[in-house]
């Protein structure tokens, strides 16, 4: 067996999430486990982390332990993607070291929020977070709190199996473009939902219902202000750091 590593997108509306799930296939992996099995790879891929149900990725990483009969990598990647509906397609397929693991050796991962101000579309509304009015001097004032090493434990979805909350968040920062605000979250590992609890911290500090000092003690765990979460459509996987 030769291991390789899979670089995809996808569009998470299309699918229940990126992991397998034993009561139903419509899933990232469970999608992908039947197009491989469809080219003789019963091996499943092994992904850098879950994204939830509704959330995009750019560039999700997989590796997989291919049958020594596919060398020829490019013609997988074709196949595959012939295979694959459109709301998934295979970027790119490169073989590694068997020691290389998606999600253990990734050091960094950087996910972006897309947020617009006014009212939903049609064309837009599973890709983009819309809201009525948006105070983007607040967020750009607040963002950077989040960077360094911290406890979120205040910053995580109620149900999450892990016991340990310390992540180092190595950059946090807001852009424009285009009409778009754009929040850019750089770290080396996240908890279920953190990313939506901490846009949704954001997003009440623009809409005047929060401090930045308030926020700052629940980084602390000194109090919990906010439990509110932003919708998962704005929110994109877009970089795995090696």
């Amino acid at each position: 067996m030769n291991r390789a590593k899979i670089t995809m997108s996808y569009n998470g509306s299309a699918f229940m999430g990126s992991q397998q799930q034993p009561t139903t296939h419509e899933t990232v992996i469970g999608t992908l486990i039947i197009a491989l099995k469809r080219l003789k790879i019963n091996s499943a891929p092994k992904g850098s982390g879950r994204t939830d149900r509704g959330v995009h990725a750019t560039h999700q990483v997989m590796h997989i332990d291919l049958p020594h009969f596919w060398t020829d990598l490019q013609r997988l990647k074709e196949m595959l993607n012939l295979q694959l509906p459109n709301s998934l397609r295979i970027l790119r397929i490169e073989f590694v070291d068997h020691d290389f693991h998606a999600r253990y050796s990734a050091k960094r991962r950087v996910y972006r929020y897309v947020i617009k101000e006014g009212t939903t579309n049609p064309f837009e509304d599973n890709f983009i977070t819309f809201v009525p009015t948006l105070n983007r001097e607040a967020i750009a004032d607040a963002i950077p709190c989040f960077v360094g090493t911290h406890n979120f434990e205040f910053f995580k979805k109620s149900g999450n199996d892990m016991d340990h909350f310390i992540r180092i968040i190595y950059r946090a920062y807001a852009y424009s473009h285009k009409g778009y605000f754009i929040l850019v979250f750089e770290g080396n590992g996240f908890l279920r939902s953190q990313i939506r609890l901490m846009v949704g911290f954001l997003l009440r500090i623009s809409a005047g219902k929060a401090t930045k000092e308030q926020l700052i003690e629940q980084l602390s765990c000194i109090k919990r202000h906010s439990t509110d979460i932003a919708p998962h459509n704005g929110l994109y996987l877009t970089h795995i750091k090696y």
